[in-house]
């Protein structure tokens, strides 16, 4: 399976009409947000594929259609992944949103290391039903912003969650995907193993291959 996973910023060589040309194996899209629906959008209608997203710490009011996916739970196109693992195919899939707090903005997705960790903690009773009938709780975690000290940066913002190092030492997801953390330099580095997990940075778009 090859799923294409996308954040933070349209990619013109996606948003075109060459996209069907260029991405006609993909089977799955996987968003880690920050990102307009116009996008989400064109991607689903011309591939054709499901998309899984999570909001990221940017969601202003809807003031045009490109905006509404910020404010719904589930769009037409999309279905929203946080605090839930779903299955597709034999993939299990689940999502935190938002970023570290960084200011009170009541309408942004900010949460403390306390207020991450308790959003973990709702996901135990569905982590330790896929231990139990899947023999593993899950294979990709989708969030927004990185683990602590894994492609993080230095300022408040765009500093990492501590829980998701715990996360990732406990349930070993094959794949982290975040975004959040603005890659303009080809040499920086964008995939690290963490244990058993790999985490990369899917800001722009990377795309990725798992066996059933």
């Amino acid at each position: 399976m090859k799923i294409l996973v996308i954040s933070d910023e349209v990619d013109h060589l996606i948003y075109s009409e060459n996209i069907k040309k260029r991405f006609s194996d993909i089977n799955l899209v996987i968003s880690c947000g920050d990102l307009p629906y116009y996008y989400y959008d064109y991607i689903v209608t011309s591939l054709n594929v499901p998309l899984y997203y999570v909001f990221g710490n940017h969601a202003p009011p809807p003031k045009k259609r490109e905006d509404l996916m910020y404010m719904e739970e589930n769009t037409p196109c999309g279905t929203n992944l946080d605090n839930k693992i779903i299955k597709y195919k034999n993939i299990l899939i689940g999502g935190l949103e938002g970023s570290i707090r960084y200011n009170w903005n009541p309408k942004s997705k900010q949460y403390t290391n306390f207020e991450m960790k308790m959003k973990i903690m709702k996901m135990k009773p569905s982590l330790l039903k896929n231990r139990l009938f899947n023999g593993r709780g899950i294979d990709i975690l989708v969030t927004h912003a990185p683990p602590f000290g894994i492609h993080d940066g230095k300022d408040r913002c765009h500093t990492g969650f501590k829980p998701y190092l715990k996360f990732m030492e406990k349930y070993k997801p094959k794949y982290l995907l975040h975004g959040h953390v603005h890659l303009y330099d080809n040499n920086a580095t964008w995939q690290t193993k963490y244990h058993e997990t790999t985490v990369i940075n899917a800001y722009g778009n990377r795309v990725i291959e798992l066996d059933l």
